[in-house]
């Protein structure tokens, strides 16, 4: 896979936003970048977390009645901490703040549940072209995707990615046409055929086996081309 950043992004949904907000900021600690408009009463804060994005989805509208999703927490390393700090957000969902380079964690970790193991070992190093970085344990750029518990996930369709919680990770590459046709053609199931938003980023969805959704995007940002 052709990365055009080395570092994956997670999204999350939400209607609380002026508590996320105050939860990322200041007891998370992550710098604000911006906020863009997604459509549908929606709206992206994003926010930097040692080169990855933090993408906190505010939703006006009740958000669908969804089971979770597979994405059941999120590391990210810190400097200066002696020991691992966990916290949630105000949803319930799970962050810790860990040492830099404890279990390798050198910038996030993002941990699932997962129904079979042997067939995300399959998806992330065939299929995602992930290093493998120990037993459960792939790695994009500096990011590592952990198989951290294996458990009953509820699959969800293509069409549902928006939904409370964690409901996705970003990857950023250099031609989002070319690496949607490669993950499908490896065996990677579509979760949404690639489309452009203004002049921003062209983006398609992948599945992973369980159903959670994997945005393929090229962003003219870090691409600095057109689209």
């Amino acid at each position: 896979m052709n990365l055009a950043k080395h570092h994956l992004d997670i999204g999350l949904f939400s209607t609380r936003r002026d508590e996320q907000l105050a939860f990322w900021q200041e007891t998370v600690g992550l710098p604000y970048d911006h906020m863009g408009k997604l459509g549908g009463g929606m709206q992206q804060h994003r926010h930097h977390m040692n080169g990855s994005i933090l993408k906190m989805n505010h939703s006006r509208a009740p958000l669908p009645d969804l089971p979770p999703s597979g994405i059941v927490g999120l590391q990210i390393a810190r400097e200066g901490l002696a020991a691992a700090r966990p916290l949630h957000d105000p949803d319930g969902n799970a962050v810790t703040l860990v040492p830099r380079g404890a279990e390798g964690v050198e910038g996030i970790a993002i941990l699932l549940r997962v129904n079979d193991p042997a067939e995300h070992d399959r998806f992330w190093t065939e299929a995602m072209q992930f290093e493998r970085a120990g037993e459960g344990r792939y790695r994009c750029g500096d990011s590592l995707v952990v198989v951290a518990e294996r458990g009953r996930v509820e699959r969800a369709r293509a069409s549902q990615w928006r939904g409370p919680g964690y409901r996705y990770l970003t990857v950023q590459v250099w031609d989002c046409l070319a690496e949607h046709a490669g993950i499908v053609a490896r065996g990677g199931a579509s979760g949404g055929e690639p489309r452009v938003l203004g002049d921003t980023v062209r983006y398609a969805f992948v599945c992973d086996p369980d159903g959670n959704h994997i945005e393929i995007s090229q962003r003219a940002s870090l691409t600095g081309g057109t689209l």
